[in-house]
């Protein structure tokens, strides 16, 4: 059996022999409190897409820049190679950088001194590697209707370029004349020697200003051939069958061929040739 040691304190309560037991004080949950456990937790930062480094990104293996290096190399060579050719780098220099002839757009020309006006472009310079393309380009700037006029000022050139600088004066139906003009459309003789005389021959009718000149020569190339009698040939029949087209007589290649040094035809001998067509007393 267990004594209670605890002792009645008058009221019918046993305290401890070692004092009053105090009951610890109810605690009364705050408002606060349960607001924040009502409040729901954010939701969790959303995951970030699996995004490279930029270090990743731009990162070559060895294998790539092997490869790299090698195409770079591959068109260099080849650049280099277009660019040894014979004339190439003219060519690409007159393209990109500065053509080698100058124009002008006259809007009153009177070729003939009868009054009647036509609207002219007038080339000057030497004709080189890309003329035609550049002169094909003027033209189309100029807006030239067929009867108008090229006037032309040049010392020669390349030899296919004027070639074909003179067909496209035929197919476009322009006329042709060797002088300059100023602003107000009044002519001053000029000269146009060796190719340039191929461009000249282009024109549906070809003027001959007074005091103007007209060279020829024997046209001969500078780039390496294997055969240069045979090239010589080769370029006196092609010469031979333009000028026979545009209707100069063949007797005018017989004229060429008798120097290398320039021939300057009188007007009697090109009107002979009918390399002009119709002579103009005035300029």
């Amino acid at each position: 059996m267990s004594v209670d040691d605890r002792q009645d304190d008058g009221t019918g309560h046993r305290s401890s022999p070692t004092g009053p037991r105090v009951a610890p004080p109810r605690q009364t949950p705050s408002p606060f409190a349960a607001r924040a456990e009502a409040r729901p937790s954010p939701p969790p930062p959303p995951r970030q897409a699996n995004v490279a480094s930029p270090t990743r990104i731009f990162r070559f293996s060895l294998p790539s820049i092997i490869i790299f290096v090698l195409l770079l190399s591959s068109v260099a060579i080849q650049a280099y190679r277009d660019l040894s050719r014979p004339g190439a780098w003219d060519f690409w220099r007159e393209t990109y950088i500065a053509a080698s002839m100058t124009s002008a757009v006259i809007s009153d020309v009177d070729l003939d001194g009868s009054g009647h006006g036509r609207r002219a472009l007038a080339i000057s310079g030497k004709i080189g590697s890309a003329s035609a393309s550049w002169f094909r380009d003027r033209l189309s700037e100029a807006r030239l209707a067929p009867g108008d006029a090229v006037l032309l000022s040049s010392p020669g050139g390349a030899l296919n370029q004027a070639a074909i600088m003179g067909e496209v004066i035929r197919t476009h139906g322009l006329v042709t004349a060797v002088a300059t003009a100023d602003a107000a459309g009044k002519l001053r003789p000029a000269a146009c020697a060796s190719a340039c005389v191929l461009v000249y021959a282009g024109g549906l009718t070809r003027y001959g200003v007074a005091g103007s000149r007209l060279g020829v020569h024997r046209f001969t190339t500078s780039a390496p051939v294997g055969d240069p009698l045979a090239e010589a040939q080769r370029i006196q029949g092609m010469v031979l069958g333009y000028m026979t087209k545009m209707g100069v007589s063949s007797a005018i290649v017989e004229a060429m061929s008798q120097t290398s040094d320039i021939r300057w035809l009188s007007q009697k001998e090109a009107l002979a040739l009918n390399l002009i067509t119709k002579p103009v007393d005035q300029p």
